[in-house]
């Protein structure tokens, strides 16, 4: 008789995961909470709903349908201090301390890849392994359809901002890559502050067989022409690299680039890089630019010293050099602009590099995943500038793990991966009174 459950439950699972599968080809982001409601039933769940983290990663935002009229239960969560918020900043399943008459609920972060895009609730009629086994599938699926639908939907663009983005804000965000990517051999992870008033700071990473692609851009000013700066460099150097330029060429055609566009009037510094993750080998071209950090073995850190050429766009014929180190498995590699370290507290002192760095160590050697800890980073800056930056300020952190593609297990730690084994569950009672498992 056993046997026989199991068999009806799993036969439930798939039909859930096929049934929004095949509905998705044809449905629009607003048809996705009441068809995920839906095909759940045949996995014994009763009652689905959906959250999106805003772009600032404060607040959680309900995902509501066609006519936009959220349950009567439902409201948007703030991350900090509330069982949802710890469910997308630690990637771990949480459930309600009590299990109600109708079934019990959990929160499961909700991930593409290693891009955390909010959180599920699931209310189950089922406490046990397998449950939890066709939640955890029920929310990468979910996650996987979000993010397709993403590119098309102004339902979610809206529903993923708190406030208006400027006009550099609505370019950059939508040229730059997701904030995390993770496999066995990096773990990447970027952060953008203030996110809905970006003036011309811009990232880019790239993967291309063994070699990945890091880039960081500050355009000059904070008008809407820095941020058509930094769309321009960014778009020039993708350009140029996607036609096998090196390092130097990049920076010469983003010169180029402006130089035509602005005839010398706008500048953009940079760091163009190209870790190889067979060797550990970091090449890097500095144009006039904050030097990168190398942080090692959670205990120190260093600024790597290369030759400086002059900012692109300016013209000043200073040459380009390409400077080398050789990684060791688990160095983080730090980019920065100077927003992060040079915004000022009320005593108008600068946050700082030293300041910086330890509070990378110090978050790390805390276990939390890389994309947590630069989301508390950026909300540091901005407390200390007292929620008001002058200034873009962004980070792009890589840390090389080694050359294995498939050793997997370090990165899903490091960016707070679901747990792929639901047990051992261990349970702590979190401060509005529910528990994590």
């Amino acid at each position: 008789m056993e046997e026989t459950v199991d068999v009806g439950r799993e036969a439930g699972g798939r039909a859930m995961l096929a049934g929004l599968l095949d509905a998705s080809h044809l449905m629009p982001l607003e048809a996705l909470p009441q068809k995920a409601n839906e095909y759940a039933r045949a996995a014994g769940f009763t009652d689905v709903l959906i959250y999106v983290a805003d772009l600032d990663r404060q607040v959680l935002q309900l995902l509501t349908g066609p006519d936009g009229t959220p349950p009567a239960t439902a409201s948007n969560i703030r991350i900090e201090g509330t069982t949802p918020g710890r469910a997308y900043q630690y990637g771990q399943l949480t459930s309600s301390s009590l299990k109600e008459a109708a079934g019990i609920d959990w929160w499961l972060p909700v991930v593409d890849g290693t891009e955390r895009v909010g959180v599920l609730r699931v209310r189950s009629v089922y406490d046990d392994d397998r449950a939890r086994e066709d939640a955890d599938r029920l929310a990468a699926l979910l996650a996987l359809l979000i993010v397709a639908k993403r590119p098309s939907s102004d339902t979610l663009a809206r529903l993923t901002r708190t406030e208006p983005l400027n006009i550099g804000a609505e370019m950059a965000w939508n040229l730059m890559p997701p904030s995390t990517y993770a496999d066995g051999r990096i773990v990447i992870s970027a952060s953008l502050e203030p996110a809905y008033r970006i003036s011309g700071d811009v990232y880019e990473y790239a993967l291309d067989g063994p070699l990945v692609h890091l880039t960081i851009f500050d355009a000059m000013g904070h008008d809407n022409a820095a941020g058509l700066c930094g769309a321009l460099a960014l778009g020039a150097c993708r350009n140029a690299r996607r036609q096998d330029a090196g390092l130097i060429a990049e920076g010469e055609a983003v010169e180029a680039a402006l130089i035509e566009q602005y005839d010398h009037r706008r500048s953009v510094t940079g760091i163009l890089a190209t870790l190889d993750t067979r060797t550990g080998v970091l090449s890097w071209v500095n144009r006039g630019h904050h030097p990168p950090v190398i942080i090692r073995a959670n205990r120190w850190s260093s600024h790597l010293k290369c030759p400086p050429a002059h900012p692109m766009g300016t013209d000043l014929g200073l040459p380009s050099t390409i400077c080398r180190e050789h990684l060791q498995p688990g160095d983080r590699i730090v980019l920065y602009t100077d927003g992060i370290t040079e915004a000022r507290g009320p005593d108008d002192t600068e946050f700082g590099i030293e300041r910086f760095t330890d509070f990378l160590i110090r978050h790390h050697a805390d276990g939390l995943p890389v994309p947590e800890t630069l989301r508390r980073l950026i909300h540091a800056v901005l407390d200390y500038h007292d929620g008001n930056l002058q200034d873009d300020a962004t980070v792009l952190m890589c840390e090389w793990l080694g050359p294995a593609v498939e050793a997997t297990e370090p990165a899903a730690a490091l960016t707070g991966l679901p747990f792929s084994d639901p047990l051992p569950f261990t349970r702590s009672t979190d401060q509005d009174g529910s528990s994590q498992l």
